[in-house]
């Protein structure tokens, strides 16, 4: 199974080029998406981070996250250890996925991560694809998207890493700079077909 490693900074487009991989019949694995599932649904994760952060949950039972952001977003070993526990329940729940896919006879996957060579996801992967686009671009998207100002969503992005770090990582890049979805999915589609090609088995 070829395994296709989505990266990319917020509001670049990762998640359109994984539903390309999704039309091909690939199996697909948001890590964002995992995540806020696997709050709600991992007892082990959310003994982890109360362990580690106190009672970060709202009675309702999900994350607080204005409060756990207050405790790591200024102090550097705290956001390390937040990441660390992350990584750890999110990889396992990736593997876990990947190798269901396999399991079922698919021959594609992706794996949509903003931290896929922090987390180690990287390693899981056959191929990766580095997805950008013009700050200002991903900054009105990411306004639209999330309901920021502008002032905050332009903040976050200045707190991410830059899109060199992207590119230089990852074996495939591409920017969605298009005007439309559908011209970015024809875009999208071109580069599986290269890198199916590049890459069959």
């Amino acid at each position: 199974m070829l395994t296709i490693g989505i990266t990319g900074p917020t509001g670049s487009g990762k998640t359109a080029f994984l539903e390309r991989i999704a039309a091909r019949g690939g199996a697909v694995i948001d890590c964002d998406a995992l995540y806020y599932a696997l709050l709600q649904t991992d007892a082990d994760l959310r003994a982890a981070l109360v362990a580690a952060f106190g009672n970060v949950f709202l009675p309702g039972g999900a994350l607080d996250r204005q409060t756990l952001g207050a405790r790591v977003f200024s102090d550097a070993a705290a956001l390390a250890k937040l990441n660390d526990i992350v990584f750890f329940h999110v990889g396992r729940a990736v593997r876990a996925g990947l190798d269901a896919a396999r399991a079922e006879g698919r021959v594609l996957a992706g794996v949509d991560a903003i931290n896929l060579f922090e987390s180690g996801l990287a390693e899981q992967c056959g191929v990766t694809v580095a997805v950008t686009a013009p700050e200002q671009v991903r900054l009105a998207r990411i306004v639209a998207r999330d309901r920021l100002t502008q002032e905050y969503a332009a903040a976050r992005i200045r707190a991410q890493k830059s899109t060199a770090y992207y590119t230089q990582r990852c074996r495939y890049a591409i920017e969605n700079n298009c005007a439309s979805r559908g011209e970015f999915s024809r875009r999208a589609d071109e580069l599986l077909e290269i890198i199916m090609k590049e890459n069959a088995s």
